[in-house]
């Protein structure tokens, strides 16, 4: 009798382990839709920027604050939201900032003003914020360590999908004109997908707290927001209102707030407390290079395709649908060579950094000489060979870095650490923005759309702003000390 049981017990149990890993695979994917909304809003908004200032006839300063404002508070808001999750459940905070991102994404589509739609971007920039974190979370909480890589690696796939998505659905959304609502479409499909997330999510994800949850860093935050207030305000409306004497004083007092979050961190760790971030990690030199590098790094990618965006539709005429085509070999090529890098790195480990920031240098040196040689013969043929270089050495960059970096950081602190590093891709978007807007700009004065030789040379002196900052990532990735887990990437 017993022997006759057995059998039948083994199969019971498999499909029921196999019904766990099911539903278990389903609330990761799920999580997962939250991230492709987040990133793929960047980019479709890049390419709706040009059609954008035109319909709401937006000031250059204000369409920078669209982009930057974005990722300003996306910022600020990410380390809080992680530790959010932990308190008070990571399906709670993750379906609240699913439900912000979604309605401030209505919002934004139905904004009559540049002044309503630079807001409703903040509080989507805030939801974003609290879903983000979340995913990781629940890979680590959700999936044993063995599937873990597996699902960064999807998680890694999903990221490159949504960056050519967002940058064709975003040219064909504008190119439509649905109903002639111009470029509100592109937030707008953003609600459809945050209300068929929110109805999976009560039902597939699990609720998970951390058993010892980092209490929230208020004053942090709050000096966090200020400093970058006044390094980021300045920059971008500077250029509008002539460089009066309050955009340097604002700068300089920039410079005291963020002297000032290094004292209050340092209190707030001295206290038992835990900060934002923890001053113990500047002591040591991954973490010190590689918050460095990622600040830099990330303030020459969303700043370049800006000023793409505007060259290929303002300059060369370009519809936002063609516009958007002209994107998609690079992203391609960024998302093979992202495949390729997890492969690459076992084999050569820090090599493959040090190749992949030397091409995309490689890539923005060969886009400054084409452009400038081209001037007013300028079309998107001679911009997409170097685009596709660029894509593939920030491929075998961009995928590994930070697995590259946190590596060597202490595992009592590999958490806090990957919260400001972070922060800190967000942080450098933002400062890309306004800087490479100053620029391109000033370059371009009063030029009108289609004066293909102004746009040219206009684009060619901004891309420098690039190609310096990829030059000093270049040689930050050569002081990376040698991965000691990274090979398992």
């Amino acid at each position: 009798m017993t022997s006759a049981r057995t059998p039948a017990a083994a199969p019971a149990s498999a499909e029921h382990a196999l019904h766990d890993t099911t539903r278990t695979w389903r609330a990761v994917l799920v999580a997962m839709s939250g991230t492709f909304m987040a990133i793929m809003d960047v980019f479709i908004v890049l390419i709706a920027a040009p059609a954008i200032q035109r319909n709401l006839h937006a000031t250059d300063a204000e369409v920078q604050f669209v982009l930057a404002g974005y990722q300003l508070t996306y910022a600020v808001t990410l380390v809080t939201g992680g530790r959010l999750g932990d308190l008070y459940g990571r399906k709670r905070i993750f379906q609240t900032g699913l439900l912000v991102f979604t309605v401030a994404s209505l919002a934004c589509g139905l904004a009559p003003t540049a002044g309503v739609l630079i807001a409703a971007r903040l509080v989507q920039g805030v939801g974003a914020a609290l879903l983000f974190p979340q995913v990781f979370a629940m890979i680590q909480v959700l999936l044993p360590e063995s599937r873990r890589g597996r699902a960064y690696g999807i998680l890694g796939a999903v990221i490159g999908m949504s960056t050519i998505v967002g940058q064709v659905l975003g040219g064909l959304l504008v190119q439509s004109d649905l109903f002639g609502t111009s470029w509100r479409p592109v937030f707008w499909i953003n609600v459809p997908i945050g209300a068929v997330a929110l109805l999976l999510s009560a039902r597939l994800l699990p609720e998970s707290r951390a058993p010892q949850a980092r209490r929230l860093d208020p004053a942090g935050t709050m000096v966090l927001t200020v400093a970058l207030f006044l390094l980021v305000f300045p920059l971008i409306e500077g250029r509008e209102v002539g460089w009066p004497t309050w955009t340097w004083l604002s700068l300089a007092g920039a410079v005291l707030a963020l002297a000032a979050l290094a004292w209050v961190e340092r209190r707030v760790s001295q206290s038992g407390c835990s900060p934002l971030v923890e001053p113990k990690l500047f002591r040591q030199r991954a973490f010190l290079t590689g918050l460095v590098l990622i600040l830099i790094y990330y303030s020459a990618l969303n700043s370049f395709f800006l000023i793409l965006s505007i060259t290929l539709q303002d300059g060369l005429g370009l519809s936002a649908v063609a516009a958007g085509l002209v994107y998609t070999p690079q992203a391609i090529a960024f998302f093979l060579a992202s495949l390729l890098a997890g492969r690459l790195i076992r084999r050569h480990g820090r090599r493959v950094l040090e190749a992949g920031a030397a091409i995309a240098l490689l890539g923005f040196a060969a886009t400054i000489a084409a452009t400038l040689a081209a001037g007013a013969h300028l079309n998107a043929w001679i911009i997409m060979p170097c685009l596709i270089v660029q894509g593939i050495g920030e491929g075998l960059l961009q995928t590994p870095l930070l697995n590259a970096i946190l590596s060597r950081i202490d595992e009592d602190h590999v958490g806090l650490a990957s919260g400001a590093l972070s922060t800190a891709q967000q942080v450098g978007g933002a400062l890309g923005v306004a800087v490479i807007g100053v620029l391109i700009y000033d370059a371009l004065g009063s030029a009108r759309t289609g004066q293909v030789g102004v746009y040219a040379h206009g684009f060619g002196i901004a891309t420098v702003f690039n190609a310096v900052v990829l030059a000093a990532v270049t040689a930050l990735v050569f002081l990376l000390p040698t991965q000691r887990r990274a090979d398992t990437a």
